[in-house]
């Protein structure tokens, strides 16, 4: 049974994730994590961090892996799954590899609970766009912004892994210490491995964008009839 694409769904889920991200900003406080955990949240329960950080980020790896897996063989094609698959290879990373290198504190449950929701929306969002929505031609592959996003993603990536190894040899093994990082991205930004996964998601734009998109609003600016436009604008903007 084919799935259909559900703009609205997209959009709600996307626009309540911002939402939340906004309201967090703007009641900004120390945040009782890291070096502000004992003082802030001394009572609060906690998980070592390797097993937090596994917990936390794994559905943003398994939700969209199991979208993808579940479809049938026609809709695994190109070029939409390599884009689905650079996101997958992100958080596998993140769920398998780093999570099992870190060094850092224990972590209170009740941000390893906030962080398993928005990975869970994050994974199901990109997902489910990416395997019901998205449209590429074959000639995809060819487009230079395609290969602008795709080159820009890998090197993102390649700098964040890089910045956290550059963390990872501030602490030896069993120390709960802080020391300020020195090379890489580091010597021009205090964090640099904050920086590449910014920065990475808003590269590989390029590569997200779809032709369909000039053509829904051409046809819908003819039409006279804004509202399509905006939504498609709003989830183009969220790189979904």
């Amino acid at each position: 049974m084919s799935v259909r694409c559900q703009q609205s769904p997209v959009l709600a889920g996307s626009a309540t994730l911002a939402a939340l991200g906004a309201l967090v900003l703007y009641l900004a406080e120390p945040s009782g994590y890291g070096k502000y955990s004992e003082n802030l949240m001394p009572v609060a329960i906690r998980l070592p961090a390797r097993a937090a950080w596994f917990l936390q980020e794994l559905p943003s790896f398994a939700v969209p892996a199991g979208i993808l897996a579940g479809q049938p063989s026609s809709l695994r094609g190109p070029p939409a799954t390599v884009l689905l698959g650079l996101f997958c290879a992100h958080y596998f990373h993140r769920t398998f590899v780093y999570s099992l290198l870190t060094r850092g504190r224990p972590f209170p449950v009740v941000f390893l609970f906030r962080g398993f929701v928005f990975c869970m929306g994050n994974g199901l969002l990109q997902g489910y766009y990416l395997v019901y929505c998205a449209e590429y031609p074959a000639e995809w592959y060819t487009d230079i912004r395609f290969s602008l996003g795709i080159f820009l993603f890998i090197l993102g990536m390649g700098i964040n892994i890089h910045s956290d190894y550059i963390l990872r040899q501030l602490r030896k093994p069993g120390e709960i210490i802080y020391r300020i990082p020195q090379g890489g991205l580091f010597t021009y930004v205090s964090g640099a491995n904050f920086l590449d996964s910014t920065s990475r998601c808003l590269m590989t734009t390029p590569s997200l964008e779809e032709p369909s998109f000039h053509s829904s609003f051409k046809e819908t600016k003819e039409q006279g009839n804004k509202a399509p436009t905006i939504l498609l604008k709003i989830i183009k903007l969220l790189n979904l």
